[in-house]
């Protein structure tokens, strides 16, 4: 995060001590750190983002892309093969997955279009897919999995994948955003930003430092795609 955040300095123009970067995994810790005066900038994934939108006053102006990954991204509902072949299936079921911080977005973003859960669904978060992956797949208890892009890309690979099938798939959805805090940077200040991140892998320093933290760079939003998310997630 230090070689990222000098590598956007240089390219925006700024003193190399003007800026600086930190990595929090914990959703508690990094709601307090975005709530201190100083923060300008947060690269948060989608499920974060839209959670905590209007509370953090967060406006989203460039895509994050990872590594391996599309700046856009479908989530999938994963549960035992035969199990779940409608909506209503998933009654007294708990969904797994490493968004559940954010359940609305699981529900409403991730799985648009599946059909209203049942009241009795229960979402879930943590760190242990593979763990939630075998219990789902075992079919000893009522549990399915929702997955992201490279969670799903795992799943052939697993040696109990055959007993597991996608049930359905979402729509297209940002995988993460650049976001501004509030109207503490100004529009010059931005713009200098914004062509700092973009410029960021047509650089040697900005390239490793990219590597350094599992992305590729920074591209324009997809609007139409954070919209709908944005009015699903409003539902």
């Amino acid at each position: 995060m230090d070689d990222l955040s000098l590598a956007l300095a240089e390219l925006a123009g700024w003193p190399k001590a003007s800026l600086s970067a930190a990595y929090f995994p914990q959703e508690k810790v990094g709601l307090a750190r975005l709530a201190e005066p100083e923060v300008v900038l947060a690269l948060v994934p989608l499920p974060f983002f839209l959670s905590h939108e209007k509370k953090l006053s967060l406006e989203a102006r460039l895509a994050v892309v990872q590594q391996g990954l599309e700046a856009t991204q479908r989530w999938a509902l994963v549960a035992k093969k035969g199990a779940v072949k409608k909506v209503a299936d998933l009654e007294g079921y708990s969904v797994f997955s490493t968004a559940g911080y954010a359940p609305d977005f699981v529900t409403k973003v991730a799985l648009e279009g599946f059909g209203p859960l049942p009241a009795t669904v229960k979402v879930t978060s943590g760190g242990q897919v593979l763990s939630a992956l075998r219990k789902a797949s075992a079919g000893t208890e009522k549990l399915a999995v929702v997955l992201d892009a490279e969670q799903l890309e795992a799943l052939p690979t697993l040696p109990f994948g055959a007993e597991l099938e996608v049930v359905f798939t979402g729509p297209k959805v940002p995988v993460a955003v650049v976001s501004t805090v509030g109207t503490k940077l100004s529009a010059a200040a931005w713009k200098a930003a914004s062509g700092a991140f973009l410029k960021l892998p047509s650089v040697e320093k900005g390239k490793t430092a990219l590597e350094g933290v599992r992305l590729t760079g920074f591209a324009p939003l997809d609007e139409a795609a954070l919209g709908a998310a944005k009015k699903a997630y409003g539902k």
